[in-house]
Parts: structure tokens; C-alpha cells; sequence
């Protein structure tokens, strides 16, 4: 009997051919779009951003030319509860977070597996640039990069449970880039030339601070940017316009350029330094997940990525409670941000990752 699988299809050209491949090797494969938003500013056409309504007709199209059935699951609620309403917290509560992560965590791995389930699939199945394979010594399923690091998306991954790792697929993880367009071009797919999304989906235009006050209703309060010793420098317009190492559109004149530091919400100040002050030397990481082991139980050297674009760096990472990890960097590291992923490798493999929650631990 064919193996089943549901394909999460985003419109873009990676999803389209994931599909095609799973075809090509013999499972019995749907398509699935979920329908994440309403609100107009969503889904402005034009931007470089995933899930608006002309990409759920591209995933409509490229099922229909596939010869599979096609869903549109509404998960509206569960997105903005699991993702925008802990965005904007994140970002009021001082933090800079990545959407991206949480929408993979809650949503495409947790909420489209279980409408899987119940439609009797064997397989959630993925554009993701990223391989999954078992341990055959420990039985545990590994999370490793994909084959392109240019593309490689495990970064996002990190927070995948050994159950959702046993019944997801990443079909694209041996492949590049160009050649998943030259399949998609062969296919002739509707998508095989739109350019990969690059914005958080639900903030298009990038304009953080205006989505949040627009959906919380909260506004930003003018507080006074100071220097480490406390002394002040200018006025800011709200903390949630800045993000650490930000060194653009502070509006204040200094002798040498300020980058911002950290934010104190209790005093409403935003501290502004040098590229010197910007470094850390270690990290407290919490909302673990470990994929590697249930549990660190030594401490274990391995390379450690901070940011999504970031090249890994060498640390140690030595778990100090049941949900937090400190993360030793063997050399200072630039504007460790909290909100952030530290994401935790040894070689290609994620051995796991958690949120950042304060610098030099």
C-alpha cells in the first residue's frame, strides 16, 4: 500500500516541487495551504512575503496540474494566538523574536500534522532546505542541514520533537536552489520563477513598530536614550522601534557612531554604546528543546548560531536547569539579541536550540 503524505504548500516554487518529487517517488500525496490571516495589509500584492491569497491560488494551480487533491485549512485563530500575539509580546517585552520559528513550531508541525492525522496521512511533507535521518545506534531521529548551506534552513527547525521529525520529509535537502528551479521550470510551473519570500509574512512592508501598535492598540512611549553610565543623549520614540546593534535612524549626534546596546523598560531608556559594548561572551538560553538527547548531562563543545544569517561560532553549551542552557562563546560574539534563536550544531547535525533570554549569562 502507498505511503500518504500531505504536502504544506506555501504558492512558492520550493513546496510545488517537494510535491513533485514525493509523486515521483510513489506516495500517495495532497496538497494543503493554511489560511493564516484575513486583514488586508497581510496580503498586500507585491510584496516579497508567503501566504497571501494569490500564493494559495499558485498552490491550487501547481495540486491541479499534479493530479492531487488540494486544502485550504483555516488556522487563523491558532495564528495569531501562537504567532502574532507572542511577536508583539515579544517585541513590548523588549525582545526581538523570529516569527518564523514559532509558525513552523505551533502551526506547520504541530497544528498541519495533526489535520494529517485525521485525514489518514502517514507524512507531513515540506520545502524546507534541510534533511531528516535516524540514528541507527540510538533510533533517534537527527535534524541536519541541508546539503546547500546557502539555502540550508535547520536554524528555523530547531524546536522539531523526535514525533514530528519521524513523520515529517524534507524532499529538497539534497538539492540546490537552481536546480529545484530547473525542475520547476521543466514542470512548468506557474511559480517556477517567484522570488523567494523574504519578509515576516504578516508585517510586509517590514514596518514592525506601526504593525504592533496598530494591533495592539499600544503606543510607543518616548523615553531618553542614555549611555552605560546612565548619562542621556537624546530622546527615542519608543523601544520598540530599536533592535540591539542597530546603528541607523537613532537620530542622535555623536563623535564616534552609537549602536543600541539594551533597553531598560523599567526606566523606558534605550542604551546606546560603541561596538566594543555590543559583545558577549556568553548567553542563558531557555524554552529549550534538545534533538540529540532528552538531556545535556556535560557539558558539550559544539558551534553555536545566534541569528538566521549568522555563521555559526564555537561554544559550550552546559545545561544549568530543566529548561535553560548557558552558552560559553570560546570568542565574544556581537549583539546577542534576547528573542533570538541559539541554535546548537556539531558538524551538519542541530543537536538543538532554545530562545535567548539574556546576554553574558
Amino acid at each position: 500500500m502507498k505511503k500518504k503524505a500531505i504536502i504544506a504548500m506555501s504558492g512558492g516554487v520550493d513546496s510545488s516541487v517537494a510535491a513533485y518529487l514525493m509523486l515521483q517517488k510513489g506516495y500517495d500525496c495532497a496538497g494543503a495551504t493554511m489560511k493564516l490571516y484575513d486583514k488586508p495589509q497581510c496580503s498586500q500584492p507585491g510584496e516579497k512575503a508567503c501566504c497571501t491569497p494569490s500564493d494559495t491560488e499558485d498552490a491550487r494551480n501547481v495540486a491541479s496540474r499534479l493530479g492531487m487533491l488540494f486544502y485550504v485549512f483555516p488556522m487563523q485563530e491558532e495564528f495569531r494566538r501562537q504567532v502574532i500575539d507572542k511577536f508583539t509580546a515579544t517585541y513590548l517585552n523588549g525582545g526581538t523574536p523570529n516569527p518564523c520559528i514559532d509558525c513552523n513550531r505551533f502551526l506547520k508541525f504541530n497544528a498541519l500534522l495533526e489535520k494529517a492525522r485525521e485525514l489518514g496521512m502517514d507524512y507531513i511533507v515540506s520545502g524546507h532546505y534541510a534533511r531528516i535521518e535516524q540514528d541507527p545506534d540510538t533510533g533517534r531521529f537527527l535534524l541536519k542541514k541541508g546539503l546547500d548551506h546557502t539555502k540550508d534552513q535547520s536554524y528555523v527547525l530547531y524546536s522539531m520533537t523526535q514525533d514530528q521529525l519521524a513523520h515529517t520529509i524534507f524532499p529538497l535537502g539534497s538539492y540546490s536552489k537552481s536546480e529545484i528551479r530547473k525542475i520547476a521550470q521543466e514542470q512548468g510551473f506557474i511559480n517556477a520563477d517567484k522570488p523567494d519570500s523574504q519578509d515576516i509574512c504578516f508585517v510586509p512592508d517590514g514596518d514592525y513598530a506601526s504593525f504592533i501598535q496598530s494591533y495592539t492598540g499600544n503606543t510607543p512611549q518616548p523615553g531618553d536614550f542614555v549611555d552605560k553610565e546612565g548619562h542621556v543623549l537624546g530622546k527615542h520614540k519608543g523601544h520598540i522601534h530599536y533592535t540591539i546593534g542597530q546603528r541607523r535612524g537613532l537620530g542622535i549626534s555623536a563623535p564616534q557612531s552609537l549602536y543600541v546596546c539594551s533597553k531598560s523598560l523599567k526606566d523606558n531608556q534605550v542604551v546606546l554604546g560603541l561596538p566594543e559594548d555590543l559583545m558577549s561572551d556568553s548567553c542563558l538560553v531557555g524554552d529549550i528543546n534538545l534533538i540529540s538527547w532528552d538531556r545535556l548531562d556535560h557539558p558539550v563543545q559544539c558551534k553555536v548560531k545566534t541569528r538566521y544569517r549568522q555563521p555559526e561560532q564555537p561554544a559550550t553549551i552546559e545545561q544549568i536547569g530543566d529548561d535553560r542552557i548557558r552558552v560559553t562563546f570560546q570568542e565574544p560574539q556581537r549583539a546577542v539579541t534576547p528573542g533570538q534563536a541559539a541554535v546548537f550544531y556539531d558538524g551538519d547535525t542541530v543537536l538543538g536550540g532554545g530562545t535567548i533570554l539574556a546576554e553574558n549569562a
